[in-house]
């Protein structure tokens, strides 16, 4: 099995560890606009070789993640090389966008949309990890305008990684996970925002930042030039998720300042039920 890997970065040398261990006499290529990125994924070994976009054809398998701003640009281009049999799969987090540019592109059939729940907060071919794909939820988006020998291909790998697999149409995609993925970030990122500002002393946001504080704003050290075109892209979801989320702070600011002690605790109580939520659905997921 012969994989291209465009964007080397924390996805795309994740996925180099875990398609070699599925796969272990692949042959893995690697592209990058980063020359840096491009030779400390050789120096790590995460890819065999460099490869040139026109060269992309010797693929089985091409993995693109890049910034989705940049998918929209590339992704067509990759499109015009690769062979009639060649399975192109993206990792971004948005998947309307992307969905519409490659409607009527000739060889959209070669395409699957793909967004695995997976990452970390650090960024750049050093960040890599075995195993991030593995166990993982993978949702597939309009796999129906994909050939079904070619997603038979990409399910067979998702199949080797015990990936649990979902299906949603683009736009539906792009409104779920503005409330459970990117509102989290933008959560991280205004909590460290205003700490920063607030607390103009950094030796005392070091010294008195427990682990609740620091497992808060741990999505704050995302790479921008990663989130920055997920919050745009995904702007009007986004918005309405911020406005909401916005209603609940003011209403809480006024309960807190009401002292009403019994509105307090039911919000904390009611709110709590994510943790039995979250149990119970990943119970579900392993039997």
């Amino acid at each position: 099995m012969k994989l291209a890997i465009v964007g080397l970065g924390l996805m795309g040398g994740s996925f180099a560890l875990d398609f070699r261990c599925i796969y272990p006499k692949s042959k893995i290529y690697g592209l990058d606009i980063s020359k840096k990125n491009e030779k400390h994924a050789l120096e790590l070994e995460l890819i065999d070789e460099l490869i040139e976009l026109e060269d992309i054809s010797i693929a089985d398998v091409v993995l693109v993640s890049v910034p989705v701003d940049i998918s929209l640009i590339i992704i067509p281009k990759i499109l015009n090389f690769v062979n009639k049999e060649t399975l192109v799969f993206d990792v971004g987090s948005t998947k309307e966008l992307i969905c519409k540019e490659l409607l009527d592109h000739p060889k959209r059939k070669n395409f699957l949309a793909v967004h695995p729940m997976a990452g970390t907060e650090f960024s750049g071919p050093n960040a890599a990890v075995k195993g991030l794909y593995f166990n993982k939820t993978n949702i597939i988006c309009e796999i129906d305008k994909t050939s079904k020998k070619i997603s038979r291909k990409a399910l067979k790998i998702f199949q080797l990684l015990n990936m649990d697999i979902l299906y949603m149409d683009s736009k539906s995609h792009d409104i779920h996970v503005a409330y459970v993925s990117h509102l989290s970030h933008i959560s991280s990122f205004m909590l460290g925002k205003t700490v920063i500002e607030k607390e103009k002393n950094e030796k005392n946001i070091f010294n008195l930042a427990g682990s609740g504080f620091e497992s808060t704003v741990r999505l704050a050290k995302s790479s921008p030039e990663t989130w920055t075109p997920i919050f745009l892209q995904n702007k009007k979801n986004l918005v309405l998720a911020i406005e909401e989320y916005i209603l609940n702070l003011n209403n809480l600011k006024q309960i807190i300042e009401d002292n009403n002690r019994s509105s307090l605790h039911s919000i904390l109580n009611n709110t709590n039920r994510i943790k039995e939520i979250l149990t119970n659905t990943k119970v579900e997921n392993e039997k």
